[in-house]
């Protein structure tokens, strides 16, 4: 079965609701977003979180010390790469790494650097480029890009999934596992968790 990573976790409410569900990980962002978290705060909902769930920290851009700060929380399973990071850094990092690469409709194989970057994290994640939004725009990208482009190594399918179309992306790309944000949400940062729960049983039904 697909795993599930629900993003942009902002409460502990959300997360203990979520934490329930057959979900396999928890995003918190902790760069400039509507879904921003302090550090100190989603450390704290992570000492709540029961054992067996991924704790994901996305970032943009981090300096050497934020990432060293993520790291040793101990709260955090992987980091999600989510802007123009060195290699150099993604390298150095002491958890398991997510690159995310944005595609839009100006998207072409050609520009898409994943053979160096394959070599270095443990997954990509494939989101919509929405001008400089880091995510959670609840909008799809073009899904042939992706079928065109010889990956070798599994992935992670974002960018506008939910209830309505979460089957057709499993069938046409076939991801290693699916990121819900904004199509199960209420308002940015909180979960609806009755999407979340009727996407999930759309997903077991298949």
């Amino acid at each position: 079965m697909v795993r599930i990573k629900i993003c942009g976790i902002t409460n502990l409410k959300d997360a203990l609701e979520i934490s329930s569900l057959n979900i396999h990980a928890l995003g918190f962002i902790l760069s400039d977003s509507p879904r921003k978290i302090k550090l100190s705060e989603a450390i704290k909902i992570s000492s709540f979180l029961p054992p067996f769930i991924n704790r994901v920290a996305v970032v943009v851009n981090p300096s050497i010390l934020e990432l060293e700060s993520i790291e040793n929380s101990k709260a955090f399973d992987y980091v999600q790469f989510h802007g123009n990071e060195d290699l150099n850094l993604i390298k150095r990092c002491k958890l398991k790494t997510i690159k995310a690469i944005k595609i839009s409709k100006e998207t072409s194989t050609n520009n898409l650097n994943v053979e160096e970057l394959k070599e270095i994290v443990d997954y990509f994640l494939f989101d919509t480029k929405v001008e400089q939004k880091l995510g959670g725009t609840g909008k799809t990208f073009d899904w042939n890009i992706l079928k065109k482009l010889n990956i070798n190594k599994p992935f992670i399918l974002a960018g506008g999934i939910g209830p309505d179309n979460v089957i057709q992306a499993l069938n046409e790309l076939n991801p290693v596992a699916i990121d819900l944000n904004s199509k199960v949400e209420e308002s940015p940062g909180k979960k609806n968790i009755n999407l979340i729960k009727k996407t999930l049983e759309i997903i077991k039904n298949t």
